[in-house]
């Protein structure tokens, strides 16, 4: 681990990938190196004593007076913003039987915590599942290859017939009681949130964290939930060959439904947002699709069904767009992705692979949940065997593990490196 240690080039060649940094006198030799550089983040500069454009513009070194704060987004990185407001004014309690309670401080008592979202739903807690995934049975390769080779008229009705097949096949329990032979593309995503959109946000946060609880003490699997986990995999392979209106269609309903699913929560994190809720710490207001929203010096403003909720602070915790190549501050690296006519980094099908042979992996998610490969000659690399494959799920796990380190303290702070480049040997 090289702490404060400023990577300045890379540069994949035949014999492995080499990297400078200000910590090193000479470049070093890598036969993998992941870089977490994939978003762009809003300068410190930009954020001000009440306004700031992402939890990372400053707001871990502010001092956030007890009022009213506001935060865009219901994501994890929205709840840890939250965590890092409350752990200023209070402090999370153990009890014996492991419940957890938030104690405000003296004199905080006029601290809320707003967390504010079009949809006004929040995230699940991450579910159990078998590691590595067990394989499709409807929806193989072959059966999405063939769907592909239709062609793109209709390719995404073919796809979720598939997907409608697998899921039945899985759990026709909750396929019968969601009516799922009479949903289609568009209408699916409204039936898989349908129970969250019906109860109190809260209310079901618990409900959903005592069934996650159990079922990983029972190490019993939801069938359908793990079906939609797969799937996702799948249908991915599926999205380049959509054509525009289609993937429009995807990107408003199963897209949703992919990301919800995937992006699941710890459930420490879950603990702690009910422990603020009880406290009458924290809430949550649906914005919908009509909503007004104003920065000003001191404060922000959203209307909403002609209610104005006013924030003193307000944080923006929405997730960032990727960077493009002309952006990477490698210079070495930018030529030979520019060179290969690389505008935006491709993403590779392969998350966690380990290949043998000298590579670059370029993150571009968050959460480092995909990669892009570049061969020492300068050509993608071709996707591993399945077989050598490590599970997103796995790498998404081990992330989790990590970030309850982080989050003992109080604050949660689940950053990419995003400075900085974690390079090692292949395994």
């Amino acid at each position: 681990m090289h702490e404060s240690c400023r990577v300045i080039d890379l540069e994949a060649r035949e014999d492995g990938v080499w990297l400078w940094a200000e910590c090193h006198d000479e470049p070093r030799r890598f036969d993998l190196a992941v870089i977490a550089t994939g978003h762009v983040w809003p300068d410190e500069d930009e954020a001000t004593r009440s306004f700031f454009p992402s939890p990372w513009s400053g707001l871990l070194d502010a001092d956030i007076p007890v009022c009213k704060v506001g935060i865009m987004g219901t994501s994890l990185s929205a709840i840890d913003a939250a965590m890092a407001v409350a752990v200023q004014h209070g402090r999370f309690v153990e009890e014996a039987d492991e419940a957890l309670r938030f104690e405000r401080d003296q004199g905080s008592e006029e601290l809320t915590i707003t967390l504010v979202s079009r949809s006004g739903i929040l995230p699940e807690a991450d579910f159990y599942c078998p590691i590595p995934y067990e394989p499709l049975s409807v929806a193989t390769p072959e059966a999405i290859e063939r769907a592909i080779g239709a062609g793109p008229e209709g390719l995404l009705d073919r796809v979720f017939a598939l997907m409608v097949r697998e899921i039945d096949a899985a759990d026709s329990h909750w396929s019968a009681r969601v009516s799922l032979s009479d949903l289609d593309a568009d209408s699916f995503a409204d039936a898989y949130f349908a129970d969250r959109q019906r109860h109190d946000a809260f209310r079901w946060a618990e409900y959903n964290l005592k069934e996650v609880e159990r079922n990983k003490r029972e190490r019993h699997t939801v069938p359908w939930r793990y079906a939609i986990l797969r799937l996702h995999e799948a249908v991915q392979d599926v999205v380049p060959h959509l054509t525009e209106p289609d993937r429009e269609r995807f990107d408003a309903g199963l897209g949703k439904v992919f990301v919800d699913n995937y992006a699941a929560i710890p459930s420490e994190s879950i603990r702690r947002l009910l422990a603020l809720r009880e406290a009458a710490v924290i809430d949550l207001l649906e914005l919908g699709s009509d909503y007004d929203m104003w920065v000003e010096d001191t404060g922000t403003l959203i209307e909403v069904t002609g209610t104005t909720h006013d924030f003193a602070v307000f944080i923006d915790a929405r997730g960032q767009k990727p960077l493009k190549t002309k952006d990477l501050p490698f210079p070495r690296l930018r030529r030979q992705l520019l060179a290969m006519g690389e505008d935006i980094p491709d993403v590779g099908e392969d998350t966690c692979s380990w290949p043998r042979t000298p590579c670059v992996a370029v993150s571009r998610s968050e959460r480092c949940l995909t990669s892009y490969m570049i061969a020492p000659s300068s050509r993608a690399l071709p996707p591993a065997p399945r077989s050598a494959r490590r599970s997103p799920r796995r790498c998404r796990d081990q992330r989790h593990g990590l970030a309850e380190d982080w989050r003992s303290s109080g604050i949660g702070d689940e950053r990419s490196t995003c400075e900085t480049i974690c390079a090692g040997g292949a395994s």
